[in-house]
């Protein structure tokens, strides 16, 4: 299932042997079907107590607002941790009132399959595997695709709750979540007290992954179907990322390796094969250039898969811009 491709463009070991998807390495992974409370006490989610604690100052200072710390339990040694600093119209939130639609979730159908927290534990997120796949030529290359849903929210009021439908596609682990015309692909969930409340947003929230699905599987197909010549690809990677006037010499040493690195992932790549000389091979094999061939802009591993998992808003522009691409062509 691999990539043939043992090194990524910043020189360093790359994610050759992938058989499940990149959020994987970030959270708990679980086996079998839990509800929601299972899910959280199993990543260690539960019981943070997140709550705000005032910032004092001395006596003499003058202070024109209320600032407050947002502090939790930390899930192992239960002492407190500062997640963030924030003014005095935030409202926490537990984790188990963040996640508490997710039972209508699994009521329709999916499961949660992992959880867990980056960041230090300002970010919390889960992923849940929906009933949802398809194949391009099943008698033939068979390539499957499987869909995800990735909630995920913040304790440092940078993102509300949130819902990423991710599509990935099976032999290559490469999330493919970018913005369809048309359709949501990221959505806020509404937070609700009650049950029925719950229970009708988990609704919509699966509504909106089938009506983004289907409009997906129409695109895989079309794309798939599409032929595409060697120098149409070349031209295209061309046109993505063009190489600047002026660079130097570590700078063009890097440019060469980054287009080396998607022209050998969609001509010479196991993930690629079958699929090759389509528009769907060229859109997989750049995509799965961003995942998992580039170099992070923090030097942490972690950060490289919290963006192949489409935490990053960077990454994903960047795939919805090489997908109007590939579909110009």
């Amino acid at each position: 299932m691999a990539a043939s491709i043992e090194q990524g463009s910043n020189g360093q070991a790359a994610f050759a042997s992938r058989i499940e998807p990149a959020w994987h390495k970030l959270g708990t992974v679980f086996d079998g079907e839990l509800s929601t409370s299972e899910m959280l006490r199993t990543a260690h989610l539960n019981n943070w107590n997140v709550r705000l604690e005032e910032i004092s100052y001395p006596a003499d200072y003058t202070k024109v607002k209320t600032a407050y710390s947002v502090v939790r339990n930390h899930p192992f040694n239960g002492n407190p941790d500062v997640l963030s600093v924030v003014g005095e119209r935030y409202k926490v939130l537990q984790n188990e009132e963040l996640f508490s639609f997710g039972d209508g979730l699994t009521d329709g159908g999916a499961t949660w399959e992992t959880a867990g927290s980056i960041k230090n534990g300002r970010v919390v997120f889960g992923s849940l595997s929906v009933p949802r796949e398809f194949i391009l030529d099943p008698k033939g290359v068979a390539d499957k695709t499987v869909t995800y849903l990735l909630v995920h929210t913040s304790h440092d009021g940078s993102t509300a709750l949130q819902a990423n439908i991710t599509p990935v596609r099976v032999v290559c682990q490469n999330t493919l979540n970018m913005a369809l015309n048309g359709a949501k692909q990221s959505f806020k969930v509404r937070h609700t007290q009650t049950i029925n409340g719950r229970m009708e947003e988990a609704q919509r929230v699966l509504g909106l992954t089938n009506t983004h699905m289907d409009m997906f599987e129409e695109l895989a197909r079309n794309l798939f179907e599409t032929e595409i010549t060697n120098a149409q690809f070349d031209k295209l990677v061309a046109d993505l990322y063009p190489k600047p006037d002026e660079l130097s010499k570590m700078a063009s040493t890097k440019y060469t390796e980054k287009i080396d690195t998607i022209s050998n992932l969609y001509k010479v790549a196991r993930t690629q094969e079958g699929i090759r000389g389509t528009k769907w091979g060229a859109l997989n094999a750049l995509t799965e250039r961003v995942d998992y061939y580039r170099t992070s802009r923090t030097g942490d591993d972690k950060s490289l898969m919290a963006s192949a998992s489409g935490f990053d808003v960077q990454t994903n522009a960047e795939k919805s811009k090489i997908l109007k691409a590939v579909m110009a062509l």
